[in-house]
Formats: structure tokens, C-alpha cells, sequence
């Protein structure tokens, strides 16, 4: 495995990381446009992940997506990306949604922890995948990780690659889990390297949510691969991004290290379940109006 990490440049430390973040953050401030934050909107996965979640839900969920842009106010902005479900709701949600450009996303093998056998994480993802979903997002074996077991770590991976198809892998590395922004570094090279086609900070299942550091050591890991293989690896913070500016400040990060062309949702995702909600409130204040929207 140290093969694999020498052919980037060395990690970057926490006291670097943190100087380039608050370079990168008065960024945000012209970024905070009505135009961006519609934009914004186009890249959310919403996401439902409860013990208490049930059919209802999930078709209340879809309901709304499907009947965004039947009202004046959201035309000319983009819908959601995706609807991010546990797998054994896949199905209704490919029952239930009717909006063909919104992409069904499950969490599957051994999601939250990945404590679990790989032949289960791999099935998981392959049923999850035959009911529907668009996107798969996993985590990281974060044990294996601390433990330093690199090539079990890139073997999962791999191998849960294999099992999603032509989904997309997320592949989550719980970087409030890991000990500094070097160990987030790594993370990030090892998963892209064992295929992943998305890299994603958090599950906002009991660790830290996303950071803008953790996010800054991501984009500039893909970065480098994509100079070196010319593929494009996307990013996804999640966890914790609830408000119009926390989301425009983790955009300057991605469009400072990756550029515009990461703007996009087939390259560029955040996971959130209110976040949607409070930036269509945020966009009308902006535009002069006072009253909250409460749609999704």
C-alpha cells in the first residue's frame, strides 16, 4: 500500500489545512446569490434515514418531488438530485417517484458502522441495486482504517464497487472518526483508488459532521488523482449543512480546489434532510419576501 500513497504529494497537516480553509472562506461571501443557492438546491441529495421511516413517508417524500416544479415560484430551478432512502425502501421509491432525473440513492453495505461480513455488504448492494437505486453510498471499513489494514480497506471497497455495477459508489470515510486531516488524506486516495466514484465525508450517525477542513483534503486528493488518471471522482459532504451559507462556503472549497466544472450534481452532492427547505426560505428572503417555505 505505501506504493499507492507515493505517487501523490505528502499529506497536508491540520495547521496547513486550516491556514488554506480560512484563505478560501471570504470566497463565500459573493457566493451567497440567489443563483447559487438555486443551484445549490440541484445538488442535495434528500435524505430520510430513521428507524421510524415507512412507506408513507417515502411517498410523501416522492409526492413532493414530483410535483416541485407545478408551482410557479420553483420553475427555473433545478429539482433535487436524489432521494436517499435505506435499501429496503428502494423499491417504493422507484414506485412512487416520477421525476426521471431525480436519482434514487440507497445506503447499503453494513451502513451506519460497516461492521458486518463482506458477502453481506456485497449482497445488500446488489439487491439494493436490482430494486432500483441510482446511487449506492457506503462507508468506509473504518476499523480496518484505524487499524491500518490498508488492503482489506481497498479489497471492501473493491469489491463493493463490483457488487454496485453501474451504480454509483459513494463511498463515506467518517472523517470526524479520523485522527487528523493526513489520515483523511489517505482515506481519500485509498477509496478513489479502489473505485470509488464518489468520496463522502460523514453518515451523521454519532461522529462529527462534515468539515470544511475534511472537505479541503478531499477536493485536493481529487484533484491530484484526476491529474494522474484523468477520471473525475465527485465529492459529497454531509451531516450537519443546514443553512444557505454553510452550504456556499463548502461550493468555494469545491470550486477552489476542483473548479466550476464540479458544480454540477453529477460531480458535486450534499446530504441533507432540512437543508432543502431552508434554503427555498433563505431564496425568498433574498428576493424580498418575509414568510418560511416548508415544501420537502
Amino acid at each position: 500500500m505505501a506504493d499507492l500513497f507515493s505517487k501523490y504529494s505528502a499529506a497536508p497537516s491540520d495547521e496547513e489545512v486550516k491556514q488554506a480553509v480560512a484563505e478560501i472562506l471570504p470566497q463565500a461571501a459573493s457566493l451567497y446569490a440567489v443563483d447559487i443557492l438555486k443551484r445549490v438546491v440541484g445538488l442535495i441529495d434528500l435524505t430520510t434515514l430513521n428507524a421510524t421511516d415507512t412507506i408513507e413517508t417515502v411517498r410523501k417524500m416522492c409526492t413532493k418531488v414530483n410535483e416541485f416544479h407545478q408551482y410557479p415560484r420553483f420553475v427555473g430551478m433545478p429539482n433535487v438530485a436524489a432521494i436517499c432512502v435505506y435499501p429496503s425502501l428502494v423499491a417504493h421509491v422507484r414506485e412512487f417517484l416520477t421525476d426521471k432525473y431525480v436519482r434514487i440513492a440507497s445506503v447499503a453495505g453494513g451502513f451506519p458502522a460497516s461492521q458486518t461480513y463482506l458477502n453481506l455488504k456485497s449482497a445488500e448492494i446488489q439487491m439494493a441495486v436490482a430494486d432500483g437505486a441510482d446511487d449506492i453510498d457506503v462507508v468506509m471499513p473504518v476499523g480496518k482504517f484505524l487499524n491500518n489494514d490498508l488492503q482489506g480497506v481497498f479489497q471492501e471497497i473493491s469489491e463493493m464497487k463490483k457488487a454496485a455495477g453501474k451504480a454509483h459508489l459513494k463511498v463515506i470515510l467518517e472523517t470526524g472518526a479520523l485522527s487528523d486531516m493526513a489520515s483523511v488524506w489517505h482515506a481519500s486516495i485509498l477509496a478513489m483508488e479502489a473505485g470509488a466514484d464518489f468520496i463522502k465525508t460523514s453518515t451523521g450517525k454519532g461522529y462529527p459532521p462534515a468539515s470544511l477542513d475534511a472537505v479541503y483534503v478531499m477536493t485536493k486528493a481529487i484533484a491530484e488523482y484526476n491529474q494522474l488518471t484523468g477520471r473525475k471522482v465527485g465529492i459529497k459532504p454531509s451531516g450537519g449543512i443546514t443553512t444557505g451559507m454553510q452550504a456556499v462556503e463548502f461550493v468555494a472549497i469545491v470550486r477552489h480546489n476542483l473548479g466550476k466544472e464540479w458544480f454540477t450534481p453529477t460531480l458535486f452532492r450534499i446530504g441533507a434532510s432540512s437543508l432543502a427547505n431552508n434554503i427555498l426560505t433563505e431564496i425568498n428572503k433574498l428576493n424580498g419576501a418575509k414568510n418560511e417555505v416548508i415544501f420537502f
